[in-house]
């Protein structure tokens, strides 16, 4: 039984949907779940919850860490070796192996700073990403980085499309996942200075490297992997989702204020609608994995509800059962070695 640690203490709305949603994932994904936060908080809602037959503990942690913490405070309370924080307690329960992997939706920066000082990095890897996963034509793309690091080096590219490649494969089921490098255009040789360096690495790597990629090859399913900086990533992500939020509440409105036939046509379309809705909406998948820290964190929304929750739990449950973190550690042991 696999056993997450979920941060009561990290949604915007703390701690009602991180708690309802442990709950549920513990009765639907038969998960073992560690409820870390402020007790005081925790257990009047916990009460609440109907978790007959479940396994669910709880441990205290009487400090959050918020977006308010940063830059040598931060510092200060990640690496601290008694924490108090929700992040920093969770976290060492996997690192001490009494959880397998920590599911948060709080702070991204604060969830990666005590994740690099609490668990570590894999060997070999210079910088963890998050790789969150993009609804694509054919199915899904592993893309990283979304913003953990702005500025990257080649070799963190490298990294990158390794660590992608193994959850693609391990999690996602893609056999042989093709990687793409995110450019302003197909052939090689175009994009920034970053690009360039990049692609003779890649295509060196035991991969199956594709070459350039621009969004719309991302989104068509051309690659199953996506690697790029932090910042692009970053904004390929918020653009994206904006303009999925665009496309749903344009039509909605435009069927709202239509007239008679314009509505008899959306209740016609409306199972449609509501796919398209599920294919984008980010809680379906419920948290992006950080790629190369050495231990499973999974970090989603800060606006995250139960579903959102539940299926945050459920993707770092998939992670478990496959081992893919000893996947990951291989993989790169395996790249160091040339």
């Amino acid at each position: 039984m696999a056993r997450i640690v979920v941060d009561a203490m990290g949604s915007d709305n703390h701690p009602a949907p991180d708690i309802e949603g442990a709950v549920q994932a513990a009765r639907e994904y038969g998960v073992e779940i560690i409820l870390v936060g402020d007790e005081i908080k925790i257990n009047p809602i916990l009460k609440q919850q109907d978790t007959q037959g479940l396994k669910i503990r709880l441990v205290h942690a009487p400090e959050m860490l918020t977006m308010e913490d940063k830059g040598e405070a931060l510092v200060l309370k990640a690496r601290a070796r008694n924490p108090k924080n929700s992040m920093g307690v969770g976290m060492d329960l996997v690192k001490h192996g009494e959880a397998d992997a920590f599911v948060t939706a709080g702070n991204t920066g604060a969830g990666m700073v005590t994740a690099l000082f609490r668990l570590g990095r894999i060997r070999g890897v210079d910088r963890p990403a998050l790789a969150p996963i993009f609804p694509t034509a054919t199915g899904s793309c592993v893309v990283l980085d979304i913003g953990a690091n702005p500025d990257c080096k080649p070799e963190n590219l490298l990294q990158f499309g390794i660590l992608g490649s193994i959850y693609a494969e391990k999690v996602r089921g893609v056999k042989n996942p093709k990687v793409g490098l995110i450019s302003n255009g197909e052939e090689e040789g175009k994009g920034n200075e970053l690009v360039k360096a990049a692609t003779p690495l890649l295509k060196a790597a035991k991969l199956n490297y594709y070459g350039n990629v621009e969004g719309k090859e991302v989104i068509g399913g051309k690659v199953d992997v996506a690697v790029t900086d932090g910042f692009t990533g970053n904004v390929m992500l918020k653009t994206s989702e904006a303009v999925a939020k665009l496309i749903v509440d344009f039509i909605r409105t435009t069927i709202k204020n239509g007239n008679l036939a314009t509505k008899i046509g959306g209740l016609l379309v409306k199972p449609a609608l509501s796919a398209l809705k599920k294919l984008m909406d980010p809680a379906e998948q419920g948290a992006a994995p950080m790629l190369g820290v050495n231990g499973l964190v999974f970090i989603g929304h800060g606006r995250s509800d139960a579903f959102a929750i539940k299926n945050a739990v459920r993707v770092a449950k998939e992670a478990v059962d496959v081992n893919v973190l000893d996947a990951m550690k291989h993989a790169i042991e395996e790249s160091l070695k040339k």
